[in-house]
């Protein structure tokens, strides 16, 4: 079944916040529950599928990122089917490991790369809805794996040869049944359904929704959202550059009265703007930077003004009036 595309393209969306230097806890956080390590990401590297364009593939992401143990990473969202797409994949993490071993390296300097595939159609046929693939040496006779020798492991720093290969994971996300039995299925959920429930605690999830629900405002209330957020990033650096403890406090007691009146006014416009789009009060409080107080008596104060306008109305459309 075709996953239906919010107000945001979700694919653009995905690849906003998977690229934002900003927020690498969120690239983290969905490759460490996925690959069962702690992953530190280093750099997103540039190369023609990073580029941010109307017309950027059309129906599917892609981006490649450097790990702390120096891995190259490949990340793909795919909408439409692709007959042909085990195939693509392949020829895409074969030119990563060529165009990652300089003239006259020896080859064992030929990078690690994993490749993760996130799938919103039908791949092949199978009843899971992730699947890992590495290459596995199998004796023909003997049916055993072959194993690293002590050098081999010393010189390559990996303990089996499936570790030196590029890795596969496909996570076919029309095919999940919605029950989140770990932290990977956490992040399959909202992959498949754009949202977060209560209760979900997987690695980066919570700041991928944040990131999201503010992707998702209208264009002018998103650009308030991040002037709004600037702002105050800009504040906090010209107290702390400009202002030492104990200097001119009457002065800057009034200053910094005056500048909080400011900056409260421009929460309470903010959250005003928000009420439509966030229900739920605790959340916008934490995006805004107001109490969950205040944002419920903003919107008790709307829905009390609503109730009025609506009694004028009835008022005016009475004919005994």
């Amino acid at each position: 079944m075709t996953h239906p595309r919010r107000l945001i393209s979700f694919d653009w969306a995905m690849k906003r916040l998977l690229r934002s230097k900003a927020h690498f806890g969120i690239l983290e956080g969905f490759l460490s529950e996925l690959l069962r390590e702690e992953i530190q990401i280093l750099e997103i590297l540039e190369s023609e599928s990073n580029k941010d364009t109307a017309l950027d593939k059309q129906n599917r992401v892609d981006l490649k990122a450097r790990n702390a143990g120096g891995e190259i990473i490949l990340i793909e969202v795919q909408y439409q089917r692709q007959f042909d797409y085990l195939q693509r994949i392949l020829h895409s993490t074969a030119r990563t490991v060529v165009e990652n071993l300089k003239e006259g390296q020896p080859y064992g300097e030929v990078v690690k790369v994993i490749s993760v595939s996130i799938l919103y159609f039908d791949l092949g046929q199978g009843e899971d809805y992730v699947y890992h693939g590495a290459t596995r040496f199998i004796g023909m006779h003997r049916h055993d794996e072959l194993h690293l020798s002590e050098a081999q492991q010393d010189l390559y720093q990996r303990q089996e040869p499936h570790a030196l290969f590029p890795e596969y994971y496909l996570i076919k996300v029309n095919q999940f049944d919605d029950v989140a039995r770990d932290s990977l299925d956490e992040w399959i959920y909202f992959l498949k359904h754009e949202e977060v429930p209560e209760g979900f605690r997987a690695r980066g999830l919570q700041e991928a929704k944040e990131q999201l629900d503010i992707l998702r405002l209208p264009e002018a209330e998103r650009q308030a959202y991040e002037r709004y957020q600037d702002d105050l990033h800009q504040q906090a650096s010209m107290v702390q550059s400009s202002y030492g403890w104990g200097m001119h406090q009457g002065r800057k007691l009034g200053r910094e009265e005056g500048r909080e009146e400011g900056q409260q006014q421009e929460r309470l416009r903010i959250a005003r703007s928000l009420l439509d789009l966030i229900a739920d009060d605790e959340v916008l409080a934490q995006k805004t930077g107001l109490s969950a107080g205040e944002v419920r008596v903003l919107r008790e104060g709307r829905q009390g003004g609503d109730a009025q306008d609506r009694g004028k109305s009835n008022t005016l459309d009475d004919p005994a009036n």
